[in-house]
């Protein structure tokens, strides 16, 4: 059987990921000529030649051009199927996260350095014994802190994993500062490494739990495992470079410890640098306390939503923890009445599947959450709060909002509870509006990253609504 080549159509076509398509046509002598691959920097490229007969026909298929070094070394440290496989914000974030790992490894360095010959290491007349009970206050006093702060904070990290990420890198900067000068002070000694230790485990707490949440940001293809291996895989190069350059620095340093307490305050102000910028890479799409609240007060004055990448520009990272608003979401019922003179005022007028209860004098705002009450609920009920806590404050507000504020502020108190009765009817009106900008400005509503416990509650009157 002849076979004719054509330079015209194409057989068939392939591509890598998002790299250029290549084609393939019918050569001559009946074999698929394919084109050379596109030069994108992460995709394989090189023309492969396939013989007819396939893996039966004896002729195995033979790369007309070798995979460049740069894309295998690239593929080790890249998770599978970069760039479409993780999200848009993970190139920025690992290249700077790289630059605050590799200065935190040299401040580690020397701060190991100091606790060594602190204990007495290298000092013929340190006792083994006084080192070892040393060694062994210090980590006992640093797990009984990993397990208290892990009970107490936990649930928190994911609402605000930015936040925590940035705190946890400038706690661990001070309990290394903490270990540099605990050598100084001979008599609190023991006290400072405790300290220093305890700190540490915190910080490798909130470290490991916000890694894991930003880890679920940026997979894009159920990879979750895939990125966290190649970020460790990134992590242990930076920390191997790390130590090849600590081996170098600490002789020239040791001596001289003026000269290494200056090393630390560079390394330091490094390490803090990059890890704000790796912070302020992330794009998150999901909607937290902060975050919803910049895209609501944007969407009140002027009507539009912010999307994801201005919104996260703007979210605070050093004040992140303490908003003006104090909003509780699933609060449990007994908590906001005791009465059922109380439940029954409480219910009149709610029409969605949660209770809210304002307290104007402290500007806090507690939600009852009904069996009912889905992600769309819950983000309703924090948007309402939101929108009694924008009453309290200054800015243009819509016209019925900017009516309902300034009878707030010369008003009683005791009329709360008709406030948030006139609130749920506007909200009716903005909320859908406000959510389909949510959805077209590129948030993910489905799911949230609001802090919500775990109350629930039924109560009479309630409205058979749909589950949202």
């Amino acid at each position: 059987m002849a076979y004719v080549a054509s330079t015209e159509a194409p057989l068939c076509s392939e591509q890598f990921g998002s790299g250029t398509a290549r084609r393939c046509r019918a050569a001559a002598d009946g074999s698929l000529q394919w084109d050379a691959w596109g030069r994108r920097w992460w995709a394989f490229s090189g023309a492969f030649t396939a013989k007819p007969g396939g893996r039966d026909g004896g002729e195995r298929v033979a790369p007309g051009t070798a995979v460049p070094p740069l894309s295998r070394l690239l593929a080790v440290f890249l998770p599978q199927g970069f760039p479409d496989s993780v999200s848009p914000d993970y190139l920025p974030y690992q290249l700077w996260d790289s630059v605050q790992a590799f200065a935190s490894s040299l401040s580690g360095s020397l701060a190991t350095h100091a606790v060594l010959l602190g204990i007495g290491v290298g000092n013929a007349k340190a006792s083994v014994s006084a080192a070892t009970a040393t060694w062994l206050v210090k980590d006992s006093t640093g797990m009984l802190g990993r397990i208290i702060f892990a009970w107490w904070m936990g649930s928190k990290m994911d609402c605000n994993a930015k936040q925590w990420r940035l705190f946890a890198d400038i706690l661990n900067d001070v309990a290394m500062l903490l270990e540099i000068m605990a050598p100084i002070f001979p008599i609190c000694f023991t006290m400072t490494i405790c300290i220093s230790n305890l700190a540490k485990c915190i910080v490798g707490v909130a470290g490991g739990a916000t890694r894991a949440a930003l880890t679920m940001h940026q997979a894009r293809r159920n990879n979750m495992a895939d990125v966290s291996a190649k970020d460790g895989s990134q992590e242990t190069l930076v920390s191997l470079a790390g130590l090849l350059v600590s081996l170098l620095m600490l002789p020239l340093v040791s001596d001289c410890p003026s000269l290494s307490l200056g090393c630390f305050f560079f390394l330091t102000a490094l390490h803090i640098y990059a890890n704000y910028r790796a912070v302020r890479a992330l794009v998150i799409e999901t909607l937290n306390e902060r975050r919803l609240w910049l895209v609501l007060k944007h969407f009140l004055q002027r009507g539009e939503v912010l999307g994801p990448a201005s919104a996260n520009q703007m979210e605070p990272l050093w004040t992140g923890f303490w908003p003006s608003l104090s909003l509780s979401l699933g609060v449990p019922l007994h908590r906001v009445t005791s009465s059922v003179f109380e439940l029954q005022k409480l219910v009149e007028g709610h029409q969605e599947p949660y209770l809210l209860r304002w307290d104007q004098s402290q500007n806090q705002v507690q939600v009852v959450l009904s069996q009912m009450a889905g992600p769309e609920t819950i983000l309703r009920a924090a948007t309402h709060g939101l929108v009694l806590g924008a009453l309290q404050g200054d800015g243009p507000l819509p016209g019925e909002l900017e009516e309902l504020r300034n009878r707030v502020r010369a008003g009683p108190e005791k009329e709360s509870c008709v406030i948030v009765r006139e609130t749920h009817q506007v909200l009716d009106k903005l909320f859908p509006e406000f959510l389909k900008g949510l959805q077209d400005a590129g948030w993910t509503t489905e799911k949230h990253q609001l802090e919500v416990d775990e109350w629930r509650a039924t109560w009479l009157l309630c409205p058979e609504k749909k589950l949202l």
